[in-house]
């Protein structure tokens, strides 16, 4: 089958596209025909060798797949060859077939198509796993979302809005601001604008954001400290800006705010069953019509490199998809 591989860290253009046998599902596990693969900001650096996961060597980059279930292994019970299926695979998915573990493994609704199902898990679950149980958010707080547009940005926004809170989102062009008004925002800030935090001050009535959701760090975690609500929330996605921020102690002391990480797949590792409960509920907002992942640009197997160029400028909105099979 067709392939990308990661032979020694590089960047994304020394990649090697080549042919590679076709794995075989061991017990507990589901080989996947891909129709559609997702693009994560992570999948570069786990290229480079700079992400906190470096994978032996060589690899096929990528997590995130929908397709049709091939075959399955021994003990599988509740997904069959043939189904519709999205996974968190564990054999990379920049390429034509994956192995995923069943306990990682959803049927997707009918509606629902590859594309859609392959972007949906990581920026969904993450988004629900920092809203709901990380630092449960009341009806009518305010959120704000930092780089909005994005597709872990766009998540949180959805989710939000779908949970009653009252979002403003942050992006750096006006093309991206419109988008997170057509998305539901109930405001808009270019965060590039120096006078941001004073806007979500004014938004607020002076009292700042309940909620802030930062995947970006560094100066926008440093001046989000200044827009927050007292007795707020901060919680740390990423660091997508690339300075990992600090804070003085005191800072939070005096406003009474609270500093909250929400790393996901960490969580995962002890608690494997919250995937299954996230993804239900996700489904039902999605059947509702409250979220729905949006794909801006699909790129081709052959193209993987060019998706990932696209998705390194910070010029897409949503996510970025390669489309393996039709």
């Amino acid at each position: 089958m067709k392939a990308w591989r990661v032979n020694d860290w590089c960047e994304p253009e020394q990649m090697e596209y080549t042919d590679i046998p076709m794995p075989d599902p061991e017990a507990g596990e589901i080989l996947i025909r891909n129709h559609a693969a997702a693009l994560n900001f992570y999948d570069i650096l786990m290229i480079q060798g700079k992400y906190q996961v470096r994978p032996p060597r060589p690899f096929t980059p990528g997590s995130e797949v929908a397709g049709i279930v091939e075959s399955v292994g021994e003990g599988v019970m509740n997904i069959k060859i043939g189904d519709r299926v999205q996974a968190m695979a564990t054999s990379g998915t920049y390429c034509e077939y994956s192995i995923a573990p069943a306990t990682k493994t959803f049927l997707i609704p009918e509606t629902m198509s590859f594309e859609e199902a392959a972007a949906m898990i990581v920026i969904y679950q993450t988004s629900y796993f920092a809203l709901l149980h990380r630092i449960q958010v009341k009806n009518g707080e305010w959120l704000l979302v930092h780089a909005a547009a994005g597709g872990v940005g766009l998540s949180a926004m959805q989710i939000g809005k779908a949970l009653g809170l009252r979002v403003i989102a942050t992006a750096g062009s006006e093309e991206k601001l419109d988008f997170c008004r057509s998305q539901g925002a109930d405001h808009a800030i270019n965060y590039s604008d120096p006078g941001w935090v004073d806007q979500v001050r004014m938004i607020t009535g002076g009292n700042g954001a309940d909620v802030v959701y930062d995947p970006v760090g560094g100066e926008i975690f440093d001046l989000s400290t200044k827009c927050i609500a007292p007795e707020g929330r901060l919680i740390v996605i990423g660091f997508a800006g690339g300075r990992i921020p600090t804070i003085a102690a005191n800072r939070i002391l005096l406003k009474n705010i609270s500093i909250v990480g929400a790393y996901w797949g960490g969580f995962l590792e002890k608690h494997p069953e919250f995937m299954h409960q996230a993804q239900a509920a996700l489904f039902d907002m999605y059947r509702a019509g409250q979220i729905r992942p949006v794909v801006s640009q699909t790129y081709p197997l052959a193209d993987a490199v060019e998706a990932l160029r696209a998705l390194a400028g910070r010029k897409t909105v949503g996510k970025v998809v390669i489309k393996v099979m039709n």
